[in-house]
């Protein structure tokens, strides 16, 4: 199975001003399509894999040949934690239900300390990676992952996931990346992210 760049529910500019058309275009056409090329070119050959979704390939990333477990690990991972972030965007992003306002206060003590807490984990993560809202067992996490690793190698259910790599917010944001994650709450589709609860 060959993978593909998914297409954006939303024009490259609909994000605006949080995010910019030119950032959107080259983050999704340049970045997650080079992930996508990379998974598709160590596959190449394997046909044991040819029928691995996405989801299997990072959770059994220990049953992979060596030769490919890292360009899967981190291009594969690319690809999953891109295209979760590109469905949990929205430019008429909606509210979060009661429902789910009480899980993350019953998690979190308060709406007020989960942004925060996420704030906090996407701030120190060093370098480039991700911070993320997940679901282990019925319990929700703030963790922070490096690069393209994605949770669910971990068995974690992503629910909210935030790009901290500079390409995500540099030509906007320049180095103000606490800036570009106060703007990122003005975008959030709750109803999917509520959507990935399990």
């Amino acid at each position: 199975m060959k993978f593909t760049l998914p297409e954006l529910k939303y024009a490259l500019n609909a994000l605006e001003p949080t995010i910019d058309a030119k950032t959107m275009e080259i983050h999704h056409q340049k970045h997650h399509g080079t992930y996508i090329t990379n998974l598709n070119n160590a596959l190449e050959g394997k046909a044991e894999l040819q029928d691995w979704s996405i989801e299997s390939l990072l959770k059994q990333l220990d049953q992979l040949p060596e030769d490919i477990r890292q360009v899967v690990r981190n291009n594969g991972g690319g690809h999953y934690n891109h295209t979760l972030f590109w469905e949990e965007l929205s430019p008429n992003p909606s509210e979060m239900s009661p429902e789910f306002k009480a899980k993350l206060e019953a998690s979190f003590g308060s709406i007020e300390s989960f942004k925060s807490m996420f704030k906090d984990a996407a701030l120190k993560r060093f370098g480039s990676g991700w911070a993320w809202l997940v679901q282990s067992g019925n319990s929700l996490k703030i963790i922070s992952t490096a690069n393209q690793d994605a949770p669910i190698s971990d068995g974690l259910n992503e629910l909210l996931g935030i790009d901290v790599w500079e390409h995500a917010y540099y030509l906007n944001y320049q180095n103000r990346r606490a800036d570009y994650i106060d703007a990122f709450w003005n975008i959030i589709d709750w109803s999917v992210v509520e959507g990935r609860l399990k």
